[in-house]
């Protein structure tokens, strides 16, 4: 039945669903209501733009066939019909999209769980992500002058080369962000795991320096992923390859998949985590080693 408001406008009656959610959306989910707008409508999905200050911002919504990226809502059904523009509501626990009203009663997390890395295995991984000629960025001088800075701990060459990066390239997430998130989530989690505290610690400037005017320098979608690669959280592609350069499972099938993702983004990707690679066996060589591992 529909219910009316006092005023005498009938309000829409939404059909509940539940579904799972990356945790790292769970302080823009959990918060006071706030309206969003659908910013892009994909075959397997929608991205919403959220009015908030919190990140991350927009929120992908997703059916199973859609990569699980580390701002998405995963539905157990279809998605309604959508066109861009589409007014949502977002907070309090729900998602309020068209007929559809959606909770979350499964979180995952969204970072890598590497363990205790050798830095001699990630030696022996780093040749398996030598470019593939599929990045979109393949001969940038950007590019050489961050993966440079990061082989020899040069903090003012990452940081100069990374301003030049962010929003560098067409797409809703352009080359040069994907090669920094890349970047960012393997200085976060490699550089702890094989006790590289000087990697760390060039991965949080690293991250302040990127977010911190994001949403002026490149798409929306792509500001997200940049906040949420500075906190760890990738896709599980991302994570995989991670996990395969730890030694925990094969390394060939999850750069595979990894590579597989979007136009330019997994190769621009695995370029990122190529070169964090290197930022950590190259501090390691220079005694950066702390001993405190994941």
């Amino acid at each position: 039945m529909t219910v009316t408001a006092q005023k005498g406008a009938p309000r829409r009656v939404r059909t509940p669903v539940t579904g799972a959610a990356s945790a790292a959306v769970r302080p823009v989910l959990e918060a006071p209501r706030r309206p969003a707008r659908v910013l892009a409508v994909f075959p397997a999905g929608a991205y919403l733009e959220v009015r908030t200050e919190l990140e991350p911002s927009v929120i992908a919504v997703i059916t199973g066939t859609a990569t699980r990226l580390p701002n998405a809502l995963l539905l157990p059904g279809q998605l309604p019909h959508l066109t861009v523009g589409d007014e949502a509501m977002v907070g309090d626990g729900a998602v309020e999209l068209g007929p559809l009203s959606m909770r979350v009663r499964r979180w995952w997390d969204p970072a890598p769980h590497t363990g205790r890395v050798d830095p001699v295995r990630l030696e022996r991984a780093l040749p398996a992500l030598a470019p593939d000629g599929g990045e979109g960025l393949a001969g940038n001088g950007n590019i050489e002058l961050l993966t440079r800075a990061c082989r020899t701990g040069w903090l003012l060459g990452v940081l100069t080369a990374a301003e030049q990066l962010v929003g560098l390239g067409p797409g809703l997430t352009p080359s040069g962000d994907d090669v920094l998130a890349g970047l960012l989530v393997t200085l976060r989690h490699i550089g702890k795991s094989a006790g590289v505290r000087q990697a760390v610690r060039v991965g949080d400037w690293l991250a302040a320096t990127v977010t911190y005017d994001a949403r002026t320098r490149t798409t929306p979608i792509s500001a997200t992923l940049l906040h949420c690669a500075a906190q760890g959280a990738a896709s599980p592609e991302v994570c995989g390859v991670l996990r395969a350069v730890a030694g925990r499972t094969p390394l060939e099938p999850a750069l595979a998949r990894l590579r597989r993702l979007g136009h330019t983004s997994g190769s621009d990707l695995a370029q990122g985590i190529a070169i964090g690679l290197e930022a950590v066996l190259g501090m390691a060589g220079r005694g950066g080693l702390s001993g405190e591992a994941a």
